[in-house]
């Protein structure tokens, strides 16, 4: 069987790719964190002679990159650690890849942008992170361009999944909240963690190698997500409609951050589910 190696396993995407894999006869996932756990493998991302070893001992088939350090906020002052998980682990893991001829599907973000154009985004548009975390995110992209010889980076946005996610919150702030304010002047594109998982899972065998946008079809605020969250789940709870300024977030995020799966379309015939779609999926399971 192909062997697997899979980072971040307890991570929402981690958990997805699980789920797709379960069962299949063709690939053996071998899952880390950084922290063991039944049937999980203790790997530190931001050490090369952790990774090398585990590599050499493992000879993965791939190498399907899913931890991150994606507190926003949090990357704004935990610099270091940012840098250390977003930019050298991919570094790593490139390096570790290359040595032993593993193909490495690595995630990145729409944070790689400014997000100050009303347009949806392709892999050939300029990019310009304005908060730490998409600096360090798009150093992670140049290190995987930079170390790795086959590679797929695939660029997400509004991912959830099994774990904490913003779905989650909204259904928590709905059990003591009438209504709950939410940012209506931010838009992207909610995005499944096992329609990533799928996007990967039909990219892996492939040569295909280069960079991608995955997201969901279809855009949206986050407050209209909000809403739609509330409807699929049966609730009354209303949403405050408010501005970024509202909210006040210590962090500048991108206000126009949709992506065109335009590589995806280009070249494959894969397709993501539409948003709405997706979440309703979801929301289902959810129960």
């Amino acid at each position: 069987m192909k062997k697997i190696i899979v980072t971040g396993c307890n991570g929402q995407l981690g958990r997805a790719i699980n789920q797709l894999y379960t069962g299949n006869a063709e690939y053996e996932l071998v899952n880390t964190d950084i922290f063991e756990g039944q049937g999980i493998k203790p790997l530190d991302i931001t050490n090369v002679d952790q990774v090398l070893a585990l590599t050499r001992e493992v000879k993965p088939y791939a190498i399907i990159n899913c931890a991150a350090h994606t507190n926003v906020d949090k990357c704004e002052t935990d610099i270091d650690n940012a840098y250390k998980i977003n930019a050298i682990g991919p570094r790593n893991l490139s390096i570790a890849a290359t040595e032993t001829g593993a193909k490495l599907i690595h995630v990145s973000t729409d944070y790689v942008f400014p997000g100050n154009e009303n347009k949806a985004l392709t892999e050939f548009d300029p990019v310009g992170p304005v908060s730490m975390y998409g600096r360090t995110k798009l150093a992670g992209e140049n290190f995987v361009k930079d170390f790795a010889d086959k590679y797929f980076i695939i660029r997400t946005a509004w991912l959830y999944g099994d774990g904490k996610n913003f779905a989650k919150t909204m259904l928590r702030l709905a059990e003591s909240h009438d209504t709950v304010g939410v940012v209506k002047d931010q838009y992207g594109t909610p995005t499944s963690a096992l329609e990533l998982a799928k996007a990967i899972g039909y990219l892996l065998p492939t040569d295909n190698y280069g960079l991608f946008h995955g997201t969901c079809e279809g855009s949206c605020s986050w407050a209209d997500f909000a809403a739609e969250i509330f409807k699929l789940a049966g609730l009354n709870t209303k949403v405050n409609y408010i501005t970024t300024e509202e909210f006040n977030s210590p962090t500048k995020r991108p206000a126009y951050s949709i992506l065109d799966n335009y590589m995806l379309r280009l070249t494959t015939d894969f397709r993501f589910a539409d948003w709405q779609d997706a979440l309703q999926v979801y929301m289902k399971d959810m129960k």
